[in-house]
């Protein structure tokens, strides 16, 4: 199994989106299958069978954020400044465009709207270890991509 890197920050998240889950939506989906138990025929109860799919979805769901939380490895942000690493914010340009920030993260923390990239996608890959000065190229979808590492936080 490939290990899992998580910043504190997603960690918190995953923590607080599980205890949402197995506190709030759980409760709301027993009250469900309840209310649907109540009215009779389950074979062609729609709302029973619905609220028995969502809860085996949600149950998925927890099993996998309890799963991810007690396999992941939780990385200080910003320590160690002097070469990219997961929990880092690096600055780098493309010749002839203008400066870009990333957070390295995890896979399962990584949204790319928000500037946070996965150290396991193309443009992570290459950015581990790099320091300032160093340039890095990446084999994008969009095709090559040539940068340098303007700054490390």
């Amino acid at each position: 199994m490939d290990e899992i890197f998580l910043t504190s920050d997603g960690a918190k998240k995953l923590k607080h989106e599980l205890e949402h889950l197995t506190t709030v939506k759980r409760t709301e989906l027993a009250a469900r299958l309840r209310d649907a138990i109540k009215m009779g025929d389950l074979s062609e109860n729609a709302d029973y069978i619905s609220a028995k799919e969502e809860q085996a979805f949600l149950e998925g769901k927890i099993m996998e954020l309890q799963e991810t939380l007690r396999r992941a490895t939780v990385v200080a942000e910003g320590s160690g400044n002097d070469a990219v690493g997961i929990g880092q914010r690096v600055t780098v340009v493309e010749t002839g465009a203008d400066p870009e920030t990333f957070i390295l993260v995890g896979a399962k923390e990584a949204n790319p709207r928000e500037g946070k990239i996965s150290h396991e996608s193309p443009i992570g890959k290459v950015l581990m270890g790099k320091r300032v000065g160093d340039t890095a190229e990446a084999e994008t979808p969009g095709g090559t991509i040539v940068f340098k590492v303007l700054k490390i936080e």
